[in-house]
């Protein structure tokens, strides 16, 4: 009986894959469970198994095709052996599999990308250490990338070179829709400025016993979550989206947090973070930042969002307009903190200052609810006791 291997459902809002490996091979024998191809999406990239034995009988995409969710990848003839418990023409996304005994070398953990680089480079998995939970690519190129050569002078005729490749999904997926943002919305940017000094001397007095009590240091951003959470219920219309002629406002607050990963940028989603406090917020986010890392980010963690906050400050940026990220209607940009010679009651002072910058969509944002919103931002911050008594 033969089976359709298919693309499986990717997430919301996804619904396109590239093929970017065969594992197997038309001709082959599986078993159940088997990875069969890699997929890669706009936001992670998965393994897509057989549940059930058989023989690859053809294979309909070839790697670098784009496929949509429900199309035939490979067609499977059953052998009849024991499957998994999966009905007929469904897959399984392949999860990680549990850690195996450290006599086990061959069981190293690594991201499937990285096993086909190192493929690729002639090098073995088992000698690559890991700069997180599992194997990456980037640390399998690290170890596959020799020794700089001793600097010579340059040709005196001057060498100039290029290169090519493909865009991945992600990068792909991200050009699109920075240029759709720019061109679907009213796209504004208001900007302010926060001093930190009250922040900044809350966390030296609380650190201990917040680490102590929690298990984790309170950082910035745990407070402009809470900040931003406290200026959304105030204006509302920022935790809104347009569908169609409706506006759709969100009485609940689902935080994206802009984080660096090997790709391209990813946003994942601290799901109702008005009810998690300020250690559910930090765990969260370094938890955020390991998985991003190390490319154990689930579809789940990056799943909807009704606002965002990206910090560019931790690359050093002073100032920076963030793009929206559709269909959100906000967007909080924090930046660098610098001490800056500021006037305080008369007197000239030096304070350590940050930028902020709220990209909004004036379809439904007007200038002065952006504004306003903003300054209720920095009230909170200069003086964080705010949050508690708003709360």
């Amino acid at each position: 009986m033969a089976t359709n291997i298919v693309v499986p459902e990717l997430g919301e809002s996804v619904i396109e894959a590239r093929v970017a490996k065969w594992l197997k091979k038309a001709g082959d024998s599986v078993v159940a469970g088997d990875a069969l191809v890699e997929l890669e999406t706009e936001k992670i990239d998965l393994e897509v198994s057989a549940d059930r034995a058989g023989v690859l009988t053809s294979i309909k995409h070839e790697e670098g095709a784009d496929v949509k969710v429900g199309e035939v990848l490979a067609v499977l003839e059953e052998t009849g052996q024991a499957g998994g418990a999966g009905e007929a023409g469904k897959v399984e996304v392949a999860t990680p599999p549990a850690a195996a005994p450290a006599a086990a070398p061959a069981d190293k953990k690594a991201t499937p990308t990285a096993k086909n680089v190192a493929k690729a480079h002639d090098v073995n998995i088992e000698s690559v250490a890991a700069s997180g939970a599992r194997v990456t690519k980037q640390d399998v190129l690290k170890a596959a990338t020799p020794p700089a050569p001793p600097a010579r002078p340059a040709p005196a005729s001057g060498e100039r070179s290029e290169s090519r490749e493909r865009m991945s999904k992600r990068r792909e997926t991200i050009a699109r829709r920075l240029v759709e943002a720019q061109q679907t919305a009213a796209m504004l940017t208001t900007f302010n400025e926060v001093d930190m000094s009250a922040l900044m001397a809350l966390r030296e007095r609380r650190k201990e016993a917040f680490t102590k009590k929690h298990g984790v240091s309170v950082g910035i951003a745990s407070f402009f979550v809470q900040a931003a959470i406290g200026a959304l219920k105030a204006f509302p219309q920022i935790n809104a989206e347009i569908q169609g002629d409706e506006i759709v406002t969100k009485h609940y607050y689902d935080i994206g947090m802009a984080v660096g990963a090997e790709g391209g940028l990813v946003v994942p989603v601290l799901h109702d973070a008005d009810r998690l406090g300020f250690a559910g917020i930090e765990l969260g986010i370094r938890d955020f930042a390991a998985r991003a890392k190390n490319g154990t980010l689930t579809l789940e963690d990056l799943k909807g969002g009704t606002f965002t906050i990206t910090n560019g400050g931790v690359f050093g940026s002073l100032m920076s307009t963030p793009i929206l990220n559709p269909p959100q209607v906000g967007i909080l940009g924090l930046h660098k903190i610098a001490d800056r010679v500021v006037p305080v009651n008369g007197q000239i002072v030096i304070r350590p200052m940050m930028y902020l910058a709220l990209s909004y969509d004036h379809r439904l944002v007007d200038g002065r609810e952006a504004v306003q919103f903003l300054v209720k931002i920095k009230e909170y911050i200069e003086d964080p006791a705010w949050m508690l008594l708003d709360a």
